[in-house]
């Protein structure tokens, strides 16, 4: 068997994405990882970094082959202008959306040689993108307007919790509308789906919390949870899913009901990750799911203050590949 693929990308060039990727490099994994950008850049970081670190150019018409210990393997494109460590430039928003696409043609590719087992995604800066790319909200949507995924779904993981969300990058004042029957269904089936595809979870228990304080406190403080998540969470139940609720998010997060969890699905941004980010922030990952590629990505923003310092923290990358790895050997 051939050995696995992973595409990987480091988001904003001036944020700590090139930095965390050749951390990354000094570790060894078991899989063929190429990542794409500008070689340019990465010699440029490795040097302000004191890093000894082998740069290679690559195709993805050659062969697989483990990347070895101490080599960045790079599939080139070049910048639209040259970067400074920490500060942004709109001229490289196209760069960045360059990258990514290239990314997912790798994935999507019908040719067994070309073709990536999985996308690792470095932390993009949003306020630049919507330069190029009004309403710009996020890799998630990205990823799914570009592979014509109908509804991803987004789950961050860390040691002892996942939680995914119904709602993703929208405004709070907007996602009581979009927490209808159909929504809530579409999400809960991806999420059990996956969980067994790419976790290996043969019947996964899934906790699921109300929209409202006190999960509606019987419809005292909103119908949401009557009308809508309790239906489609008995729905799910009389299938055999091991999934219960609607909790209220405020006493959900406890050892008592997260010690048999294997997911909690929560409302929106807000409610679900927090909690999880507390937990394990630099060691939790981000799993795109209901999509027809396999994408995972760290779970921090661009620290643009510590790029090039040498003290950004590469352990999200690490995890982000190592579970994009498992991911593809669950698939397997």
């Amino acid at each position: 068997m051939s050995h696995s693929r992973l595409i990987l990308s480091t988001g904003e060039p001036a944020g700590i994405g090139p930095d965390i990727a050749i951390f990354a490099a000094r570790q060894q994994f078991d899989a063929d990882i190429i990542t794409i950008g500008d070689p340019a850049l990465f010699q440029q970081r490795a040097d302000m970094l004191g890093a000894k670190i082998n740069i290679e150019t690559v195709s993805l018409n050659d062969p697989r082959r483990i990347t070895p210990q101490g080599t960045l393997k790079v599939l080139p494109v070049k910048l639209n202008c040259p970067v400074i460590a920490g500060q942004l430039d709109h001229h490289n928003a196209s760069y960045v959306l360059d990258v990514l696409d290239k990314g997912i043609q790798a994935c999507q590719s019908t040719n067994a040689e070309t073709k990536a087992d999985a996308f690792v995604t470095g932390p993009i800066q949003k306020s630049i993108l919507n330069h190029i790319k009004p309403n710009f909200s996020g890799h998630t949507e990205y990823l799914a307007e570009k592979t014509s995924a109908e509804l991803p779904v987004m789950m961050l993981a860390t040691e002892g919790l996942r939680v995914a969300l119904v709602t993703t990058h929208v405004p709070l004042m907007q996602i009581a509308s979009l927490i209808t029957r159909k929504r809530v269904r579409q999400i809960i089936a991806i999420l059990a789906h996956d969980l067994k595809s790419q976790f290996g979870l043969k019947n996964p228990r899934i906790l699921v919390t109300g929209l409202n304080p006190h999960a509606g406190e019987d419809g005292h403080l909103g119908s949401e949870e009557q009308e809508i998540i309790e239906p489609v969470i008995k729905e799910f139940q009389a299938t055999g899913l091991d999934i219960s609720g609607p909790y209220p998010a405020d006493t959900l997060f406890t050892p008592k009901y997260l010690e048999k969890a294997d997911a909690v699905l929560a409302m929106y941004h807000d409610q679900g990750l927090p909690v999880l980010k507390y937990k394990g922030f630099g060691n939790a990952i981000n799993v795109t799911l209901g999509l027809p590629i396999t994408r995972t990505s760290v779970d921090h923003g661009t620290a643009l203050a510590l790029a090039g310092s040498g003290k950004a923290n590469a352990q999200s990358m690490v995890l982000a590949i190592q579970t994009a790895l498992q991911i593809v050997k669950n698939k397997k």
